[in-house]
């Protein structure tokens, strides 16, 4: 089994013609999440931070929820992040008068400063990673990907109301303990 932290190399890939669409996908994602990482991490931003920066910087003051949606990510892992990047002096978590129910994310005068740090960093790995591909592939592959995007989003649609959903990480764990497969 390969280590978590080591890069597949070339000799370990299958042919390209070979493997399927979702794995080289999925290890292209890995790859710029690496790729970024490695460059944000002399700022002390984490991948998961970087996703609720990138949000913010669209749209600040957001509430933790709507941040949650809008990056894509868990609820409390939202939460866990928002409280690092205001430890970080970032962000800063605040009611709006009269609604003590939502919390408001919004940036600090540092964290508004540092998309021009941070978004120069995720503009080269992009550069990086078409190194050698002719523009009108990169156009191609930017077609292809949107329209896989679209038909698994209209799949999920369909599946509404069907007993195909997405069980949530606490439910995929009971079910896989129920049947003896330890989930750690």
């Amino acid at each position: 089994m390969r280590d978590r932290q080591q890069a597949p190399s070339a000799a370990d890939a299958p042919e390209p013609s070979q493997e399927r669409l979702a794995h080289i996908v999925k290890d292209a994602a890995r790859a710029y999440v690496r790729a970024l990482q490695m460059r944000l991490v002399s700022h002390s931003v984490s991948y998961g931070h970087w996703s609720i920066l990138r949000v913010l910087w669209d749209r600040d003051g957001l509430t933790q929820r709507e941040l949650s949606e809008q990056a894509g990510i868990a609820e409390p892992t939202t939460f866990m992040a928002v409280k690092a990047l205001e430890t970080l002096g970032y962000v800063e978590r605040m009611h709006l008068p009269g609604n003590n129910k939502n919390v408001h994310v919004y940036l600090t005068q540092s964290g508004k400063q540092l998309k021009r740090k941070l978004v120069p960093l995720a503009e080269e790995v992009n550069e990086v990673s078409v190194r050698g591909v002719s523009a009108e592939d990169v156009e191609t592959t930017r077609r292809v990907l949107l329209a896989i995007l679209a038909a698994l989003a209209e799949d999920e649609a369909a599946a509404e109301g069907t007993k195909r959903r997405m069980p949530s990480t606490r439910e995929l764990g009971k079910r896989l303990a129920d049947i003896g497969i330890a989930v750690s």
